[in-house]
């Protein structure tokens, strides 16, 4: 089924590309827009997990670099039965992560510094896992594609009136005007033919990686409320990539929610707490709310083990 989503975003989005060539110029624009396609799937297949990750200026980490961090994620990998994927941190204060890489032997984690400054370990462990289960479910490359080519098209669609207006193209300055209207338009569409029931399933599968539904659900609580006062430049900068984030990580510009691909923080959160047998999520404690103090656990070598609860 991943596979046969795939294709027919990249056939979606190939249309849509031809389509805008044919508006700007005629049957050549067309045809150049097919090509100009055919080397965006390749590009979008093979590295768009790299250009999503320069977009947001991430960093990889290692175990000696980013210890607790690594062997958290190398824990919940064990217990997902997923190859270790690379880890990245994004250096911006709102709590914030994403999955992304073709499949799970070339996949990679990202979290935010607000992430692991703001939340308790147990919740960057329910939130590392949500991530993990994108790459078990194979979200990830059709993610990536999405953001990819949605980005391209809003590029395309902000340099149309170079092209647009001369007399030999087929709806002249109309066409145009159409193409740096709806085509934005037509990506967020595509865009939300990625089912947001897969967070729901991503929540779900998280949820049994970590084995504590309400780290989870207390995590998802957490970063809704940070990331509505805390601006993500890059994400605001990139918008195309937002429906990558764990939670919407877009505010500072008012966008429109009309698009969005995330389901209602409440709804997942009360999904988690059903899924926990109607628990309450654990409510933080004040060191835990305490502005800049890091919520990591202590090191395997300061509490004598090596593996954290979620292991």
């Amino acid at each position: 089924m991943g596979y046969t989503r795939t294709a027919l975003l990249l056939a979606a989005m190939t249309a849509l590309f031809m389509g805008i060539g044919l508006m700007l110029g005629g049957q050549s624009g067309m045809i150049m827009a097919l090509v100009f396609a055919a080397g965006m799937n390749l590009f979008a297949l093979y590295n768009s997990d790299k250009a999503v990750l320069r977009m947001h200026n991430a960093r990889e980490v290692d175990e000696r670099t980013a210890p607790e961090l690594w062997r958290m994620v190398r824990d919940l990998a064990r217990n997902a039965e997923l190859p270790m994927p690379r880890v990245y941190i994004i250096d911006t204060p709102q709590p914030n992560a994403f999955a992304t890489g073709r499949n799970p032997e070339n996949a990679a984690v990202a979290a935010t510094t607000g992430l692991l400054q703001q939340l308790t370990a147990e919740e960057v462990a329910g939130v590392m896992a949500h991530e993990l289960a994108h790459i078990k479910n194979r979200d990830t490359l059709i993610m990536t594609i999405t953001a990819t080519f949605a980005g391209a098209i809003s590029m395309l669609a902000n340099f149309a009136l170079f092209f647009g207006g001369s007399r030999d193209r087929p709806m002249g300055m109309l066409g145009t005007l159409a193409v740096m209207i709806l085509a934005p338009l037509a990506a967020a569409l595509v865009q939300m033919a990625i089912s947001r029931a897969r967070e729901y399933e991503a929540d779900r599968i998280g949820a049994e990686i970590c084995r504590q539904p309400l780290w989870l659900a207390s995590a998802l609580g957490r970063i809704e409320g940070l990331a509505q006062r805390i601006d993500n430049q890059a994400a605001e900068r990139n918008p195309a990539t937002a429906h990558m984030f764990i939670i919407n990580p877009l505010h500072a510009h008012a966008h429109d929610k009309l698009f969005s691909t995330h389901p209602a923080t409440a709804n997942r959160i009360a999904a988690l707490r059903q899924m926990a047998g109607g628990e309450q999520a654990r409510p933080a404690t004040a060191p835990e709310r305490a502005a800049g103090q890091s919520r990591f656990p202590q090191t395997g070598r300061e509490r004598g083990r090596d593996r954290g609860p979620w292991a």
